[in-house]
């Protein structure tokens, strides 16, 4: 547990001792303790189409999640662990009902019945997954438009008026990069970084696969436009990363069935021109006219779960020299771009997990305790939120995307090193190996605290740079205290 997170935790506790008599008041200090001991919410976001069901079970590895466009698609869904599989409707303010789960052709659905969309306040799904069991996944409905009634439905969630938002942290999927995609992310993260900025939006370039159009080079051509969408997120400081996914192969990959590799190998053995004509198109592929050594219906089935993309991917890799499904299925993945996703989650929400929900919940308070007139409490509350180390780095991390830095390039390497962009241990800060001993690291430690002292001292720098290696100075002091 986190120093930050108990004087929090204080701080909620010392409100609701003042204004616990009101109804009203009580249920948002109670929403701003259970924060606190919830997992980590983070919720996927984006346009219509762009994939976020389809990425939630990649993540999840597991197919829990309707990817068609039915009317519990344009419901806000919550997924979390639980011991057994449930599905509740929560509607018309405070009644709620369980959700039959139907997989017509092998496609999970949620079956609303007489229920509609408007109606529908929420969906609360509980799993049993290890993937939920430190993090809670929020499904939005689509946002083509900030002006339609369902995108409202994920603007209530993420940036309410009179509420923190309802995410800890956010995953933006966009397959083209526009105007509202921008306006977008910048309503989002008012709410999710408060008037500091965001702490926690990561960016995905969705249905990866498809901007190459599933030709093999599909992913480099994908990387590139990622890098291009960060390159102009990074000027206004609006996401924390860019990652380009093909979330369809990532949840084949990650549920691939023998009957499916035994396919693949039939495909290997198919001279490469001939196969490159059967591949033109999915259409062509799944013809029966087409002859090749796997029945059409097989053929269907590998191009409705893993696209075309996705079969040449799995035939080379066979070709050379996978020989069996577990092989070939993280071969699969780490090429989706979804292991480099989980690392980008896990260094920048899963490891600052506590801050994020420290933030999420002091944020909370801050509105709960503005209408309530207590300036004392109040003024500790933003006390909390401007002085916390962690949210300083989390700041930081964000603003050297945005804002120039009058250091040499691997100095600004180091400089997000030490400060937690590539990990919060204390080896990953200090760019030491895993087993590195205590005295090796309080070397190295007190090392980065001498020289960005020295950096932020330096007379010539200037006023951006100077707080930054001050930054840098104190998060290395706080390795060497650590080590002791």
């Amino acid at each position: 547990m986190s120093a930050a997170l108990d004087r929090a935790r204080d701080l909620v506790t010392r409100a609701r001792g003042l204004y616990g008599a009101d109804p009203h008041v009580a249920a948002q200090l109670a929403e701003c303790a259970g924060r606190l001991d919830q997992p980590l919410r983070i919720a996927l976001a984006g346009s219509l189409k762009a994939g976020k069901s389809t990425l939630l079970n990649a993540l999840v590895g597991q197919d829990i999640a309707p990817t068609d466009a039915t009317e519990c698609t344009r419901v806000v869904t919550w997924y979390r662990n639980g011991p057994a599989p449930s599905v509740t409707a929560w509607f018309d303010g405070d009644r709620s009902l369980p959700v039959p789960v139907h997989r017509p052709d092998g496609r999970l659905t949620f079956d609303l019945g007489e229920l509609t969309a408007d109606r529908v306040d929420f969906i609360d799904v509980e799993w049993p997954s290890s993937a939920l069991a430190q993090t809670t996944i929020i499904d939005t409905p689509g946002t083509s438009s900030l002006s339609q009634d369902v995108s409202a439905r994920t603007l209530a969630l993420l940036t309410p008026e009179e509420a923190a938002s309802g995410a800890d942290a956010v995953v933006y999927l966009m397959r083209t990069l526009g105007a509202a995609d921008v306006e977008f992310l910048e309503r989002i993260g008012r709410h999710v970084g408060g008037e500091s900025g965001p702490l926690g939006i990561i960016g995905v370039v969705s249905r990866a696969d498809e901007v190459g159009a599933g030709r093999a080079d599909a992913m480099m051509s994908a990387s590139q436009v990622a890098a291009r969408f960060t390159a102009e997120l990074e000027r206004t400081g609006l996401c924390q990363a860019v990652v380009p996914v093909a979330g369809l192969l990532a949840l084949a990959a990650r549920t691939l069935r023998q009957s499916e590799f035994a396919a693949f190998e039939a495909l290997s053995q198919v001279p490469t021109d001939e196969l490159q004509v059967a591949m033109l198109s999915a259409d062509r592929f799944a013809r029966a006219d087409v002859p090749l050594p796997v029945d059409p219906e097989m053929r269907a089935r590998l191009v409705d779960r893993f696209g075309l993309f996705g079969i040449r991917m799995a035939v080379l890799l066979i070709q050379l020299g996978v020989r069996d499904s577990p092989s070939l299925a993280a071969e699969l993945v780490a090429r989706s771009g979804l292991d480099e996703l989980r690392q980008v989650i896990d260094v920048q929400f899963g490891q600052r997990a506590d801050q994020l929900k420290t933030h999420s919940a002091l944020l909370s308070l801050e509105r709960v305790l503005r209408t309530c007139g207590d300036h004392d409490l109040l003024s500790a509350v933003r006390h909390e939120l401007a002085d916390d180390h962690g949210f300083a780095e989390l700041r930081l991390l964000g603003k050297l995307r945005s804002s120039s830095v009058s250091l040499p390039d691997d100095e600004v390497v180091e400089l997000q090193r030490v400060v937690g962009g590539f990990g919060i241990g204390a080896t990953q800060r200090l760019g030491l190996a895993g087993d590195a001993g205590a005295d090796e690291i309080r070397a190295a430690a007190v090392a980065s605290v001498r020289h960005w002292r020295s950096r932020a001292e330096h007379p010539l720098l200037d006023p951006f740079t100077a707080k930054a290696a001050a930054v840098a100075a104190r998060s290395a002091e706080g390795l060497v205290v650590g080590v002791r």
